[in-house]
């Protein structure tokens, strides 16, 4: 049987470029599963290689991608990040790693999460060369320092063909994060 400790929260999903994006899927249906609320934001990178109307029904909530969208009065990465209970980017490429632990804020997920005051859990998957690089090691620690939940990617077959560290957490270890940043 399905834990129910998510009913009603708000769990925003920010959605970034990756081939480990499939993934992302399955972690929102679990979330469907559990009662939680899911409202999935996606850089504009994402969204070439999964469409928002997948995301959008899975959550059955709007999925956000356009930062200038005004056809809604709210100022949606403002609006997001006030409702979110949490706000889990995944999977994490080193591009947005290194925009949050910088401070910049050029697109929705990265806007959302400097807007929010919610725990904000960050699962990391990409290449093992550059999940090992200096500059990216540093920005995940700067990260944790910001007090951000880093789920650790896991060693693995890649999509480039290594094997090695990189491969997205098991969406169990993300969803266990999740409950337990919400207790």
């Amino acid at each position: 049987m399905q834990q129910t400790n998510l009913k009603g929260k708000n769990i925003v999903v920010g959605i970034c470029a990756g081939i480990a994006i499939y993934k992302v899927c399955d972690l929102v249906r679990s979330l469907i599963k559990m009662e939680a609320n899911v409202i999935c934001v996606m850089t504009e990178a994402a969204t070439k290689f999964i469409t928002p109307l997948t995301f959008q029904s899975l959550s059955k909530n709007k999925v956000v991608v356009d930062m200038f969208d005004s056809s809604y009065f709210e100022i949606e990465h403002i609006s997001l990040a006030q409702k979110a209970d949490v706000y889990v980017i995944v999977p994490a490429t080193a591009n947005t790693i290194s925009k949050l632990a910088n401070g910049m804020a050029d697109n929705l997920v990265t806007s959302t999460a400097i807007a929010t005051t919610a725990k904000i859990i960050v699962c990391p998957a990409m290449n093992h060369n550059m999940y090992h690089h200096k500059a990216v090691e540093k920005n995940i620690e700067t990260l944790k320092s910001y007090g951000y939940e880093i789920v650790d990617a896991k060693p693995g077959l890649l999509a480039c063909g290594v094997v090695g560290d990189g491969c997205l957490a098991d969406n169990e270890t993300i969803l266990k994060t999740i409950e337990n940043q919400l207790k």
